[in-house]
């Protein structure tokens, strides 16, 4: 029987499956949770999936349309213009061909969960855009005539004291019926001061803005309150983007070999943006103003280079080739109805700056959250997602870098790995003498062995993490990550292909009715994954003369839920005392809430990203050499006096290099 491959995006999912299987039998093979009220009948319309068709490079995939049976009469009934080009109903279609399939939001069952709650910033509420009420004295005949625009300019000067030098043209159309419609008084929204972007009648308090961090997996927006600085509501997603490839080089190779890929990519994240938008809007109710997303009147955003490119609609290719030139490194603001971005027409989206060209200004948010440049000791931050961003300094000297992690720290590219939504084991314990696992699942409230119906799904990347080092204290790998098949356990054995794998899950312990296994595959790209984040450290301390670190911190949402110990033990970073590792959330978001909150923040991105060195650790002498020795559990050669101490003390038997 003829098999095909297919790809589910944003879980990551993928397998083989017989020709003419269709796309919602293949989605439940592969613990793909796809809306089917009616069982797959046909009759509710709620499987919408959509082919994304091309060449991904990445993948080694053609997806076509045509690799699908025709389109049916019945899924006429429930597709529509407004859902998009390339959609079907999964029961309907049947697979001949490779397929990458992108599930949309509303059609996922198990809804992914993006993990970047927002945290309380100390920070000045100083921002770029204020609200000021102003009340116009009404013209008359026995005066000389002045224009609504003059009279305006004159109230504003005398009773907020500012300058206003020039109206949005579309305000300044629209101003003589809102001062009317106000009875001469009006809510003035001015940007630095210097520029009307809005004019509201009467008085309108409430001013909100938008701080956006834009993943390479996920992306997430803080609705925030201008006036008190707090966050008002959080929208998150997965990052539209993710079926044109997992990680930023695939993007940008889609760029180059796709005509209108740029264009098909950018359309994608602004849409998401203001599916975020429209969703962390929806209930606010403003007395007199205006509601949706036009309550939005400023927005700041961060991202890795790519899509900084990307989302302005710039050509990433030459990012993507040595030298690795971006079009712009400054921040810049840009009219949010020139970038089809649904807040307020004529408010401006700013754009935090870069520093290099792969590290972006995401890395910039990081920065000035954090700011190393004001710390005395040895620090490291590791900002951990598909495409890994360091920071490495104090207060006399910071530098940064880049490294390309790929996506297996967020569950791609492991068999049984997927993104962190229910049915994802997240955790992981292995006893070191009967091998036996001990696990949680997300969406359950405690270890499987105390939950009745457990239903895991796959692993994700906390889960991945821990399992690994787990199983390497357990003897069950050992240093340089190979399975030791001398172990006489069950759970350790040979799949149908003859390699080794390690069995987490039983398959009646499963909602997939298979066994979720490690093998040796997932192991070699965790090791790739990490050894690219030791190695960017190791030679960024060797730039800098430092010895040892003095602190470690795990920025994004994704170190705020590895183990620090599980992540030193896989020797993610260099060695250093646990207590002074500790996480800080979504530090990228909150540099973008920053920017948004401050706009001195925004002048010292400006000039720290300038003042940041840039190491290029691709062309390092000894990068292959770090690299490869990084590959070993914890390393090779280096030496953890502070992880042994912790391992003794738990009595691992696992010995480490002190």
């Amino acid at each position: 029987m003829t098999r095909h491959r297919v790809i589910f995006q944003p879980s990551g999912r993928r397998g083989e499956v017989e020709d003419g299987t269709n796309l919602l039998d293949a989605a439940r093979n592969l613990g793909v949770d796809i809306e089917s009220i009616c069982g797959g009948k046909g009759t509710c319309g709620k499987c919408k999936v959509r082919v994304e068709e091309g060449f991904f490079e990445k993948d080694s995939m053609d997806s076509r349309m045509g690799h699908l049976s025709p389109l049916t009469g019945q899924e006429m009934k429930f597709l529509k213009p407004s859902d998009g080009p390339a959609m079907r109903l999964a029961c309907a279609a049947q697979v001949h061909g490779d397929v990458k399939i992108f599930v949309p939001e509303k059609s996922r069952a198990g809804k992914q969960i993006v993990r970047k709650a927002a945290k309380e910033l100390s920070i000045a509420v100083e921002p770029a855009v204020r609200k000021y009420f102003v009340e116009l004295a009404k013209p008359s005949l026995n005066e000389p005539i002045t224009g609504d625009f003059e009279r305006l300019r004159e109230a504003l000067r005398r009773q907020a004291g500012v300058d206003a030098l020039s109206m949005d043209f579309p305000v300044l159309r629209d101003l003589q019926d809102a001062i009317r419609k106000g009875n001469w008084g009006v809510t003035v929204t001015l940007w630095k001061g210097r520029e009307i972007i809005k004019v509201e009648p009467g008085f309108v308090e409430a001013a909100y803005g938008l701080a956006v961090d834009v993943g390479t997996t996920t992306v997430v927006g803080y609705l925030t309150d201008l006036a008190t600085g707090k966050v008002v509501n959080t929208g998150s997603m997965m990052n539209p983007q993710v079926p044109y490839g997992e990680d930023v080089m695939s993007r940008i190779t889609y760029a180059m070999t796709n005509e209108g890929g740029v264009q098909r990519m950018q359309k994608a994240i602004i849409d998401g943006l203001n599916e975020i938008i429209a969703n962390v809007t929806k209930d606010l109710r403003i007395n007199g103003g205006a509601s949706g997303g036009e309550a939005i009147v400023d927005l700041t955003i961060v991202f890795n280079t790519a899509m900084h490119h990307i989302f302005l609609g710039f050509n990433p290719e030459h990012i993507g080739r040595s030298p690795f030139i971006p079009a712009i490194q400054h921040g810049i603001g840009i009219k949010a109805r020139d970038l089809g971005i649904k807040i307020n027409p004529g408010s401006y989206i700013y754009v935090l700056p870069i520093e290099a060209g792969f590290v972006g200004a995401d890395n910039v948010g990081v920065l000035i959250a954090e700011e190393p440049y004001n710390m005395d000791e040895n620090v490291l931050i590791i900002d951990i997602g598909t495409n890994g961003e360091l920071l490495l300094g104090n207060r006399t000297r910071v530098c940064s870098t880049s490294c390309a992690t790929g996506p297996a720290f967020e569950g791609a590219q492991i068999k049984m790995g997927m993104r962190a939504a229910p049915g994802a084991i997240e955790k992981v314990r292995i006893d070191p003498a009967t091998k036996e696992p001990l696990y949680k699942v997300i969406g359950k409230e405690d270890w499987h062995t105390r939950v009745e119906k457990i239903d895991a799904k796959g692993i994700c990347g906390s889960g991945i993490i821990d399992a690994i080092a787990e199983m390497y204290k357990a003897g069950i790998i050992d240093k340089s990550g190979k399975f030791d098949m001398t172990v006489k356990n069950r759970r350790v054995r040979r799949d149908h292909d003859g390699k080794p794998e390690y069995v987490l899950a039983w398959a009646g312990e499963t909602s997939i009715g298979t066994d979720i296994t490690i093998n040796q595959g997932d192991v070699r790209a965790l090791q790739l994954a990490k050894a690219a984040l030791y190695a960017g450290a190791k030679l960024m301390m060797q730039k800098m003369g430092m010895e040892k670190l003095d602190k470690v911190i795990l920025a994004g949402a994704f170190g705020s839920y590895i183990d620090k110990e599980a992540a030193m033990t896989l020797g993610m970073f260099p060695d250093c005392e646990i207590d002074k590792v500790y996480a800080v959330g979504n530090a990228a978001g909150d540099g973008a809430r920053m920017a948004l909150l401050n706009t001195s923040k925004r002048d010292e991105a400006e000039q720290r990203a300038r003042w940041v060195e840039f190491v290029e650790i691709a062309v390092e002498p000894n990068f292959e050499r770090e690299f490869m020795q990084a590959m070993h559990l914890p390393h090779m050669k280096d030496r953890f006096p502070n992880l042994k101490k912790l391992l003794e003390k738990a009595a691992s038997p696992v010995v480490i290099n002190g």
